[in-house]
């Protein structure tokens, strides 16, 4: 299993992983509001990293659990063929939405997860207008509450790449997790820089809505290779 499951492979899955539109709408939407909100840019730096630094702990830890299960049980075929057919219907989802963008079923967050973001930001806005201690607590629990509420529009090439580190060893597994993670998030890193240093949020999300379809198409042609694949390894 370690000359099939490559670091390339893992790059590749984290970084189409970590392009996806809903990750960056999200922070975008994040950051144009600390942007707003915070007199100081440091104080912006500081919430949007810690919001990415939380993103990387939950994701990994999710990933650690759902690995370490399908390990020390005996479902770890059934895990494997699990997440090989999400990758597919992931996959065809994706590539759909490049010539229907948001027409009948999408991979999308939670319904209503917009709604509670947006509370969640009124109300770290207001306890910075208090001077309240507990402001940077905020981005902490949106951290947490996105990755739980993206997880059915960013999951499918994580659990893949889970599935297949289940059928190797652990130990080496978990530095590959790492690493996914890492990658993940980089380019959540490169658009808090580009805010902090003074590109438009609003460009940014100009140039999310123009590259979307191309995004999803070209994480959705990587998922249902990556499903295909898996499935021609079982037999």
């Amino acid at each position: 299993m370690a000359d099939q499951l490559t670091l390339g492979l893992v790059i590749t899955a984290a970084l189409l992983d970590s392009i996806n539109p809903c990750v960056f709408g999200v922070l975008i939407f994040l950051l144009a509001y600390m942007t707003k909100m915070f007199k100081n840019k440091n104080k912006m730096l500081v919430a949007g990293a810690t919001y990415t630094f939380t993103v990387y702990v939950i994701y990994f830890l999710i990933g650690l659990g759902l690995f370490t299960f399908a390990y020390t049980t005996s479902l770890i075929k059934p895990f494997y063929l699990f997440a090989a057919f999400v990758a597919i219907v992931a996959g065809a989802l994706e590539i759909k939405d490049y010539f229907w963008y948001g027409r009948w079923f999408s991979l999308s967050m939670i319904p209503g997860a917009d709604e509670r973001i947006k509370h969640y930001m009124k109300l770290m806005s207001e306890w910075e207008r208090k001077g309240h201690f507990l402001t940077m607590v905020v981005p902490v629990f949106l951290g947490i509450f996105v990755v739980f509420v993206e997880l059915p529009c960013t999951g499918a090439p994580y659990l893949a790449i889970l599935g297949l580190l289940s059928k190797g060893v652990y130990s080496s597994g978990i530095p590959l997790l790492l690493l996914y993670n890492f990658i993940f998030i980089v380019p959540l890193f490169v658009i808090i820089g580009l805010v902090y240093f003074g590109y438009s949020s609003k460009k940014l999300e100009g140039w999310r809505k123009e590259q979307r379809g191309l995004m999803r198409l070209a994480v959705g042609l990587f998922m249902m290779a990556l499903g295909l694949y898996m499935l021609w390894l079982s037999f």
